[in-house]
């Protein structure tokens, strides 16, 4: 057998994903909104086109916003030097300082998936496979008193004692080739909860449904042999990345079930249970998973949810000591109370414009074949 095998993984996005750069970018700064779309302003360009050869026009333009400098339809070209790229959609405010939170990108402003978001996302899918293996329970005693570190016991306890013999060391998956800027779309975001209320807006750039990223993965099986036991390296968990899509998939099954109830019950997601039904459904064959990535996946992506939330004492314990609620909540109340969602705009009875709750962020296919 050999020591590693390779595979073709091909990720496409369900629903918009969102994964930030960790900067937010200012309109009339970083950004100009013009005829429906978000104009990303190369600001080095802009200022060079001015030709301020005059130390005064230097300083006022060093002054003024640098969307103002474009005051004519004709600056707003395609192909223009004065902008990085162009994004389909603009966010609700026109303020000037309105914050959009930035997609990730290579240094050609093209996007990409990184390997490391997938691999966290599979990582919690095996440790969910791994807790029902060895029949483990919730127990407040194992757990850290710091919130950050609260789940370190449980980790050791699913993947390895320590970094240099956790699971995860034999599986490598390469950042994926990079898209163009025209895959890009601007999200306009809110949180719902359990009333059906729509608050808390949020503007991000985001990778549109139906993009489809080319990765690469590797599983070292030498960490799993006769070799690795001889020399102390030896693994937890043989054979569970041979079974990648199948675990990954028995993971995501009870979350959709769990999200198609909670949108069941919330007024004015009808579109959200509706996807979710449908997503319980999909037929992927051996090969395909379903997996939510990035920014808005929410609790029960990034942990043992289903599993932490069969005692009702474990998780009332948990969310007051680690301080996990926002606002107000009684014992018993749901957990989490909301979710964020993508919204639609449309003319209401009236002449105005209504939101309504259109889809939830980061899902994705992934398809995993055997390389050459």
């Amino acid at each position: 057998m050999a020591d590693y095998s390779l595979y073709t993984l091909k990720v496409t996005t369900i629903t918009p994903l969102h994964i930030g750069s960790g900067e937010e970018l200012l309109n009339e700064y970083d950004f100009a909104v013009y005829n429906g779309q978000t104009w990303r302003i190369n600001e080095a360009a802009l200022l060079e086109a001015q030709n301020a050869d005059d130390p005064r026009l230097a300083e006022r333009l060093a002054r003024t916003p640098p969307a103002q400098l474009l005051d004519k339809p004709t600056d707003f070209r395609p192909g223009s030097p004065c902008f990085r790229y162009v994004v389909k959609g603009v966010p609700r405010s026109a303020l000037a300082g309105a914050q959009v939170r930035e997609q990730l990108k290579d240094t050609f402003d093209r996007p990409y998936l990184p390997g490391s978001s997938l691999k966290g996302a599979l990582r919690t899918a095996l440790a969910w496979h791994a807790w029902g293996e060895r029949k483990l329970k919730p127990d407040v005693a194992r757990l850290g008193r710091r919130r950050e570190w609260a789940a370190q016991d449980y980790e050791r306890a699913l993947l390895g004692p320590d970094p240099n013999h956790d699971m995860l060391r034999a599986l490598q998956v390469a950042d994926s080739r990079p898209l163009g800027a025209d895959r890009l779309m601007l999200l306009n975001v809110r949180v719902v909860g359990r009333g059906g209320k729509l608050a808390a807006p949020i503007e991000v750039e985001a990778i549109r449904p139906d993009t489809v990223f080319e990765m690469r993965l590797k599983i070292d099986r030498a960490l799993f042999s006769d070799w690795a036991r001889r020399n102390g390296l030896e693994l937890p968990g043989a054979g569970w990345l041979d079974r990648l899509p199948e675990l990954a998939q028995a993971h995501a099954a009870p979350r959709i079930a769990q999200e198609s109830a909670w949108f069941g019950v919330i007024s004015g997601a009808r579109r959200l249970q509706d996807f979710y039904t449908q997503l319980g459904k999909a037929r992927l064959g051996k090969n395909g998973f379903l997996v939510q990535l990035g920014w808005g996946a929410g609790w029960q992506s990034k942990t043992l949810g289903t599993h932490l939330q069969a005692s009702q004492p474990f998780m009332e314990r948990i969310i007051d000591d680690y301080r996990l609620a926002r606002g107000q909540r009684q014992a018993g109340d749901p957990f989490p109370k909301s979710r964020r969602v993508a919204v639609s705009f449309a003319r209401d009875e009236r002449g105005g414009t209504a939101e309504t709750a259109a889809s939830p962020l980061g899902w994705v296919l992934g398809e995993m074949t055997p390389a050459g």
